[in-house]
């Protein structure tokens, strides 16, 4: 029901949580040797930043950024992938964690500001 009542902004959010959380996932899946855990989770976070990329308004000059971004961090998902590389995955969290921060930063100062 979250994800029914959430607005777009929020659903962004929580697009961005499941990325992080399935990398982390994939950390432990590589840690404890299981490369099956490790590939179903990238893939999840593949699969959600593929879905960020193709809803991007490329109308909005910032969408050009993100779609910067959200190619970079594909590729290197993909590599990740094929290396199950810890530290590959370590690279992406760090990407991941401050495009979520700054999100939030957005979303309040919009909250602030009424427009969300």
């Amino acid at each position: 029901s979250k994800i029914l009542t959430a607005s777009p902004a929020e659903l962004t959010l929580m697009l961005y949580e499941g990325a992080i959380k399935f990398c982390n996932i994939a950390i432990v899946g590589i840690e404890q040797k299981d490369i099956q855990k490790a590939h179903t989770n990238i893939v999840k976070a593949e699969k959600i930043i593929d879905h960020l990329r193709i809803t991007l308004d490329m109308k909005y000059p910032v969408a050009q950024d993100f779609e910067r971004i959200y190619s970079y961090l594909a590729g290197r998902l993909v590599e990740a992938n094929v290396k199950k590389d810890k530290e590959i995955l370590e690279e992406i969290l760090e990407h991941l964690r401050s495009v979520r921060d700054n999100w939030k930063e957005v979303m309040r100062i919009n909250r602030e500001k009424g427009i969300i």
